[in-house]
Formats: C-alpha cells, structure tokens, sequence
C-alpha cells in the first residue's frame, strides 16, 4: 500500500476516460449507483478506501500555493 503523495499520470487518466468498457458502462445505464461499490467488487472497495486515506493528491496542494 502506498502513503504519502500520488504522482498523477496523464496518460493513464485519458486512457480510463476514452476506454471502451467506460464507453458502453455509460450508454447502456449498466452503473450501479454511488455508494453500492462494497456490493459489486467488495476487495477492491476495500483497497480504495484505504489508498483514499493513505495518500493524498498534489494539484489542491499546488492551486492552494499559486492562488
């Protein structure tokens, strides 16, 4: 498990924005709702809960210091 700072990856982030699997999730209303993620894939809701808490993210960090 990582702590401490996340590196942002913009490759990674336009590649989970313009996937296939994201493009057919989304037009065919196959989501579940907020909050039912212990539902559909209880280990992996498990892992985000506790990455969420460990690490934190660099951009509010950098908005806060160039406002």
């Amino acid at each position: 498990m990582k702590f401490g700072m996340r590196k942002p990856s913009i490759r990674k982030s336009i590649a989970a924005r313009t996937s296939v699997k994201r493009f057919v999730r989304h037009n065919l209303g196959l989501k579940a709702p907020r909050g039912y993620g212990w539902i559909t894939n209880p280990k992996k809701y498990m892992y985000n809960k506790i990455y969420n808490r460990t690490t934190f993210n660099i951009f509010p960090l950098l908005k806060k210091l160039f406002k």
